[in-house]
């Protein structure tokens, strides 16, 4: 009979041991078998179902986004988790510098330009926000968590979004789906205007590409890449938040994902704010004192 009772901590540890061994191998490139993983894991559990144990993954892909490290792609983030698995996560993660060293090895890797298959190959639904998710101010294992933090990890996500060859690699890439798109409408006179703004004009618009609607109306593309899952978070800037706001009609981001594997991409148009908590990292810290001693 499976258990549906709470995990025990020796539980938690054998799952988050046997996620984190797989999540080594994505990282590096080796291939391995998550349907063998979850057969040798739950022997060791007490009675657990696969169902269980592929859920308690997705709790852990979810740990795993708020400590800044990348997850694995087949288990997309699920919340309301075990405070329990938040501490177990976190302590094997500082203990693991195989992992540490895999993910920053991984975050900070050179991408090349991908060529861009048909369109109905790439283009996937964007996720739906749950009741209330937008307007979460606080994560939810609960309000003390962002000041337990890993801070012996560093913020691999953040790493990933300054790779310049990343972020050049997925603009080029949406810079072909979107000319693509235009010709496929018949539009060829509009896709040959498709412009790579960041690049001709600078990266301070707010936008990456300056591309059209069918109808000729502009549409302003903002552009996020990652070489890891649908739901890993990204950065933004004030500079495009305001322009998401002010440009709302006409603003579209663009999340590209699993970028080095298989390259897919949906978007989320108008204002950022409307389809993501916004959680600040970076503060400007300026002196109020008047006059220097």
């Amino acid at each position: 009979m499976a258990n549906d009772g709470d995990w025990s901590r020796v539980e938690v540890e054998a799952c988050v041991a046997d996620y984190l061994r797989m999540l080594t191998l994505f990282l590096n490139g080796q291939r391995f078998n998550k349907s063998e993983h979850a057969r040798a894991l739950m022997t060791r559990l007490n009675g657990r179902s696969r169902a269980s144990v592929e859920f308690k993954h997705c709790n852990i892909s979810a740990v795993l986004t708020e400590l800044g490290v990348p997850y694995l792609s087949g288990y997309l983030p699920r919340r309301n988790f075990q405070a329990l698995l938040f501490d177990v996560v976190e302590d094997q993660v500082a203990r693991n510098p195989t992992l540490r060293l895999a993910a920053e090895a991984a975050v900070q890797r050179p991408a090349a330009e991908i060529v861009v298959n048909e369109e109905s190959e790439v283009w996937v639904p964007a996720p739906i926000p749950g009741p209330g998710q937008i307007r979460q101010s606080t994560p939810a294992y609960g309000p003390s968590a962002e000041s337990r933090r890993l801070l012996v990890t560093r913020d691999y996500l953040a790493q990933e979004a300054r790779n310049r060859s990343l972020g050049a690699a997925g603009e080029a890439f949406v810079l072909e789906v979107e000319a693509r798109r235009l010709h496929a409408a018949g539009k060829r006179v509009l896709a040959d205007r498709v412009e790579h703004v960041a690049v001709t004009r600078g990266d301070g618009l707010g936008y990456d590409i300056q591309s059209f609607e069918e109808d000729g109306r502009e549409r302003l593309i903002e552009v996020k890449t990652t070489a890891f899952g649908k739901l890993t978070p990204f950065f933004v800037s004030r500079n495009e938040l305001s322009r998401s706001e002010s440009d709302a009609p006409s603003f579209h981001l663009y999340r590209v994902f699993d970028f080095r594997s298989k390259p897919r991409l949906f978007q989320l148009p108008g204002a950022i704010k409307g389809y993501c908590q916004l959680v600040p990292t970076t503060y400007l810290a300026k002196f109020s004192m008047l006059d220097l001693p």
